[in-house]
């Protein structure tokens, strides 16, 4: 079977379980939840490439407190790597040498970045203008009403989701009280991400 879309999904773990939602143990809106919960999980658990985003605003200069922040809602913590500002990349620091860079330094005019969150420190003295290019990984927005909707690895790589069906089957065994199954399809679930990381690493590498 396919393993493609919503329904796909829940349909599978549901078959593979011998469960039904008319025996009142499992509910549609139990399954959504674990749905949405298992493709959080999965969409964050490495920084995949098909989760990497390009986000692009008019970059001006401002004074005061947080006239350096930059937010972008939508995208995972932390997890801007490159940012451009007019064609000129920016290095990145780790944010405590950016704030004592900022503390000690306030007039520097080093072309420099940090990343707090989703919030993006941009040094407002660095000489450049024009528009501010970043590059993150984006949160996958999930429309649970939309039976049809595809996963993150949904035309990627559909051994991502036969991951979600591990990881929602147990969620559905602690439903069950059966820890122990539990955790052997938790593990299941992350030795078929960690056979996706690898495909995708070695054709990286290639």
């Amino acid at each position: 079977m396919s393993l493609n879309t919503v329904t796909d999904i829940i349909g599978e773990v549901l078959v593979r379980n011998n469960r039904s939602t008319t025996d009142s143990f499992i509910t549609d809106t139990m399954l959504k939840a674990w749905y949405i919960d298992a493709h959080i999980w999965g969409s964050s658990y490495h920084k995949w490439p098909f989760t990497e985003g390009r986000i692009s605003t008019t970059f001006t200069t401002g004074s005061g407190e947080n006239s350096d922040e930059w937010n972008f809602e939508g995208y995972k913590a932390d997890s801007f790597r490159i940012v451009q500002v007019g064609g000129k990349r920016l290095e990145k620091l780790n944010f405590e040498d950016y704030q004592i860079m900022r503390e000690e330094s306030p007039e520097a005019d080093d072309r420099v970045f940090s990343d707090f969150g989703r919030t993006v420190f941009i040094n407002p003295n660095a000489d450049v203008s024009g528009t501010l290019v970043a590059y993150g990984q984006y949160t996958p927005y999930i429309d649970i009403t939309d039976e049809t909707g595809t996963t993150v690895f949904s035309g990627y790589d559909e051994e991502g989701n036969e991951a979600l069906v591990e990881k929602m089957t147990g969620y559905l065994k602690r439903r069950e009280h059966l820890p122990q199954e539990a955790e052997l399809h938790d593990q299941r679930a992350i030795a078929k991400l960690e056979e996706v990381w690898k495909r995708i690493q070695d054709e990286q590498y290639a």
